[in-house]
């Protein structure tokens, strides 16, 4: 018996204690012919003080999605249907005042790029003191002190000092670490950070995701880590949710994914990443083919036409049909029509189509 479900402590839509409660999210770019459906009906939660890694390649849709939930899709983009749900807060449904208060006071962001995103203009220090006073209501000199201190908290040096530079001033790691200050400033209910490493070294890399998980650990923070990486979710999440093309196609804790990866799209990545195979000599795997074209529509698995497992198996239905989530152990959901139980269920189900799976 397969069981489908749409509970992300298994699957994909939330409870009750969750922070966050993503339903039915589809955010498309364009009109007519020319629709990028970039996010195509994502399921997805957050709970307190949970670390959720959201991993995929590039194009998938990870960024949309995680603007989706800030709500920066501009024009020609837009959120076109679904739900998001913030500490039981509709997200959708607020005016553009109540966005600009929630924004920073309740969920923080941090970006790729951080020189991008710093003033070059304006002292580090009243970049990092300006939500204070914006937000908190302090005075140019209690905003300050705390700026300081915020500084030091996230590891930078002198920061007394730094406080006093210009972003052209400091290192990229450090201008990370500015944006990681800023995005922590007001202690928000949830933190993005939306592939925060990808333009550092690995030795500072290790270190920005060191201060990341010791920061939300010790505020009680929830995570949403966007990366393409799975060895950096090794080191930091709780939880993995896989996106490909615009879908969420399996979720489960970090030591179930990478322990025992169901859906061919999360093996194919695990494949590929060199820190996670121990093997010495055995070679990289890409995954053939590319990420489909989301202006057109797929009326089946998105995944099918890269599939080695769909091929071995000759499952026409994936061309067909979206599978659903299924429920393939504890906490770990998967969208698969290859999975064994799927087969031995859609079998049954030819065999005695009085019988349906049981949801």
């Amino acid at each position: 018996m397969v069981t489908t479900t749409h509970d992300d402590r298994h699957g994909t839509a939330g409870s009750a204690d969750d922070l966050l409660a993503i339903r039915g999210l589809r955010t498309e770019f364009g009109t007519g012919d020319r629709t990028v459906r970039a996010v195509r009906g994502v399921d997805l939660s957050i709970a307190r003080g949970e670390i959720l890694g959201l991993v995929g390649e590039s194009g998938s849709g990870k960024s949309v999605l995680a603007s989706s939930i800030l709500r920066l899709i501009r024009p020609p983009g837009r959120i076109a249907a679904g739900e998001i749900v913030f500490d039981g807060r509709d997200v959708l449904a607020m005016n553009t005042r109540t966005l600009s208060r929630w924004r920073g006071r309740d969920i923080g962001i941090v970006f790729q790029q951080p020189q991008g995103c710093l003033n070059p203009v304006r002292r580090i220090g009243w970049q990092v003191a300006e939500p204070l006073r914006l937000k908190k209501g302090l005075g140019r000199r209690a905003a300050w002190d705390e700026a300081v201190q915020l500084l030091r908290s996230v590891g930078i040096p002198s920061p007394e000092s730094k406080a006093r530079a210009y972003p052209h001033q400091v290192s990229g790691g450090q201008a990370q670490r500015v944006m990681i200050a800023i995005a922590l400033a007001l202690r928000p209910k949830l933190l993005i950070a939306d592939e925060p490493t990808t333009a550092l070294d690995v030795t500072i890399q290790a270190q920005i995701l060191e201060l990341l998980r010791d920061s939300c650990r010790t505020h009680g923070t929830s995570l949403l880590f966007v990366t393409h990486d799975l060895g950096v979710i090794a080191k930091l999440a709780d939880r993995v949710a896989v996106m490909y093309a615009g879908n969420i196609v399996e979720t489960g804790s970090v030591g179930g994914i990478l322990e025992s990866p169901r859906h061919p799209y999360t093996r194919g990545l695990m494949d590929a990443a060199p820190r996670l195979r121990s093997s010495e000599g055995e070679r990289l795997r890409d995954i053939p083919g590319s990420i489909p074209n989301l202006a057109r529509p797929i009326p089946g698995c998105p995944f099918a036409p890269r599939c080695g497992l769909r091929k071995e198996l000759e499952l026409d239905r994936c061309d067909r049909e979206m599978p659903p989530f299924v429920q393939s152990a504890e906490r770990h959901a998967v969208r698969c029509w290859g999975l064994p139980e799927m087969r031995t269920a859609n079998r049954t189900n030819a065999a005695a189509p009085e019988r349906e799976i049981v949801r």
